[in-house]
């Protein structure tokens, strides 16, 4: 079995109510044809952004649920069949994929601690070093 999500629009002529119990209706021949209801939203009254049937607004309700591929035919044909219903699409759920966590760079302090790397302002320390000192191990060294 698929999940599928169905989503449709209801004449705004009818009450709230009505719309209410048109989905029910729906949710209800949905169940009758062996499909499972995951999840239903309350109908939610809404301007359209042209005009379907001529009708500038209407109930917006989205039902998710799960049924066997060939049992699908049976409720679009439903759904045409219902004076009620403007406009409706049935859409298959996917499931989602978990991504990979994205690698991050690391600051140049975090790698300088693991792989013996030193920074600039280490190597400026180093430099800082006493000429009579810097003398005395020349001389060591040249006198060898």
């Amino acid at each position: 079995m698929k999940t599928y999500e169905l989503t449709y629009i209801i004449s705004s002529s009818i009450t709230l109510e009505e719309a209410d119990s048109l989905t029910k209706e729906s949710e209800a021949f949905i169940k009758s044809k062996e499909g499972v209801v995951l999840k239903s939203q309350k109908a939610v009254a809404q301007t359209l952004a042209y005009a379907i049937k001529k009708q500038r607004s209407g109930y917006i309700t989205v039902v998710e649920f799960q049924i066997s591929e060939d049992k699908i035919k049976d409720i679009k044909e439903y759904l045409a069949k219902e004076v009620r219903i403007l406009r409706h699409f049935i859409v298959v759920k996917k499931p989602v994929k978990e991504m990979k966590p994205r690698r991050i760079r690391k600051p140049l302090g975090a790698l300088e601690n693991k792989q013996g790397f030193t920074s600039i302002q280490s190597n400026k320390k180093a430099e800082k070093v006493d000429n009579i000192d810097l003398d005395k191990k020349l001389d060591e060294i040249l006198s060898e």
